[in-house]
């Protein structure tokens, strides 16, 4: 029960006998007794109780202002981030014990998962290679287009082997950074498997 709802109860306590029919009793700003049959405009604002045949029929809230139900809104808003967020790692954590029965089943998830990117990476390392030692050969060739227009044929193949390159470079790049974030994710879900095993076996 609000505060207000206790000063509103300790007025109305301390007035005349309750009404008989239908009606309703708030406090206004300077906490009086108000009442009436509709209920009286100062009632509209506050909390107020509705009485009818002597007792309390319904206890109504006072209406929120701009500031409290935004407050409300937020707080609700948090509230189903969490409930998200919980759900969410209830449905890792099960994903975590249905695939994995014991540590080194998961430490050997990963060495595979590291060993096809670094596989990947390689291949990619290999292709950067052959296309820098072509960029050498091209450049060769382009000295003797010194003070002279470069050949259609021999432009192109420059431009494309410079797209090889770049691409080649940005995929070793991507390869290693995809080696990386294994690592933590495979860290992180070893580090919950022997929190959740841990807190299994203690309930044994």
């Amino acid at each position: 029960m609000s505060s207000e709802f206790r000063a509103l109860m300790l007025v109305a306590g301390l007035g005349l006998s309750l009404p008989a029919a239908a009606e309703t009793v708030c406090c206004d700003v300077d906490g009086k007794r108000t009442c009436g049959d509709p209920p009286p405009a100062a009632c509209n604002t506050r909390a107020k109780i509705i009485y009818r045949k002597g007792g309390v029929a319904k206890e109504v809230e006072a209406p929120l202002t701009a500031e409290q139900r935004a407050a409300r809104e937020a707080e609700e808003a948090r509230r189903k981030v969490e409930e998200r967020k919980a759900a969410e790692q209830a449905r890792r954590d099960r994903a975590l014990l249905d695939s994995f029965t014991t540590v080194k089943e998961l430490d050997a998830a990963r060495d595979r998962a590291i060993a096809d990117l670094e596989k990947n990476a390689e291949q990619a390392k290999n292709r950067l290679e052959a296309a820098l030692a072509k960029q050498k050969k091209l450049d060769d060739e382009k000295e003797f287009y010194l003070k002279k227009p470069l050949p259609a044929l021999l432009k192109r193949q420059i431009d494309e082997n410079e797209r090889e390159i770049a691409t080649q470079r940005q995929a070793l790049e991507q390869k290693e950074q995809d080696v990386a974030a294994v690592r933590e994710r495979f860290a992180a879900d070893r580090e919950r498997y022997l929190q959740l095993t841990g807190k299994a076996a203690a309930k044994k």
